[in-house]
């Protein structure tokens, strides 16, 4: 478990690393506006996929359905249409439409602001549920993906099995007031310099913190 000191000082290096990456498309419309339901629809287009095919996919469908009464208005075929080329957009499809569906007749149409709520719901996981509650709500979450347990298992804050394992474990020390910017920070991190499969530790500005056994320097 890393020292309140590390923990800042981490958060603090990557902030400004952040802000030389291109922002994640999940939280590009969180900031544009706070809006859960834009927020929990692009979450399920981005499972998979590229941010950049997710964000021309996600700005299309809104274009057409922003809120769930418009959504459940189009066929599935038509959704299928806009979000194409996303990863499995067949059965992204089918579960936009499931998902506001049922927003309409258990919720009012509204986002549950509960994250035991929301994964109540057929196709939301921890994942999803966390970042709706984070960004759409910006209510205290830890959204744990790939790029987030990777890297927290680099860094040896944790010692974790899957990305289920790492929430529990990282709720129990992070600060509060880390835990929402956590996930923004390691997805862009992620993404471009500590990557799963073959990270860039020639450029890593974390590599004094990093505990990683196959650290490589030579990679960049």
């Amino acid at each position: 478990m890393p020292t309140k000191k590390e923990i800042e000082t981490v958060i603090k290096i990557l902030s400004k690393e952040y802000k030389t990456f291109t922002v994640p498309i999940v939280t590009e419309i969180s900031e544009l506006e706070r809006n859960p339901f834009k927020v929990l629809i692009s979450t399920l287009l981005s499972l998979r996929t590229k941010d950049e095919t997710t964000s021309k996919a996600t700005y299309r469908l809104f274009d057409v359905a922003d809120t769930p009464q418009k959504m459940v208005k189009l066929s599935v075929k038509m959704i299928e249409k806009l979000i194409y080329p996303v990863g499995f957009y067949k059965v992204k499809a089918l579960r936009i439409k499931d998902v506001c569906r049922l927003l309409l007749d258990k919720y009012k149409g509204e986002v549950p602001d509960d994250l035991d709520e929301l994964l109540k719901i057929k196709g939301i996981g921890r994942k999803t549920a966390n970042l709706v509650i984070g960004l759409g709500f910006g209510k205290p979450a830890i959204c744990v993906d790939v790029h987030v347990h990777v890297i927290m298992n680099r860094l040896d804050w944790v010692n974790t099995k899957n990305p289920d394992q790492t929430e529990f474990a990282l709720r129990s020390f992070l600060p509060k007031k880390y835990w929402i910017v956590l996930n923004d920070y390691l997805v862009a991190y992620g993404q471009n310099v500590c990557t799963t499969s073959y990270p860039k530790c020639g450029r890593c500005v974390l590599e004094k913190y990093c505990k990683y056994e196959n650290k490589n320097m030579k990679r960049k």
